[in-house]
């Protein structure tokens, strides 16, 4: 999703990876298993809430150098 960017954090995105796998796709920060939580989760794809930032928003201001 444009304005987005996978955490920078290897460890703490294998973990949510790890998690995913889990629960065969799903998101792992969601508690029910369906349709809706599969990753990316709906409401990461309609609203750009990422519960368990695996997703996380740019930062425009370091994505264009500044200070």
């Amino acid at each position: 999703m444009k304005g987005y960017r996978i955490n920078p954090d290897s460890d703490y995105v294998m973990g949510i990876i790890r998690g995913i796998s889990k629960r065969n796709g799903h998101c792992p920060c969601r508690v029910n298993i369906d349709d809706t939580s599969l990753c990316p989760c709906d409401e990461f794809v309609s609203e750009g809430i990422c519960k368990c930032d695996l997703f996380i928003p740019v930062d425009e201001t370091a994505a264009e150098g500044g200070a």
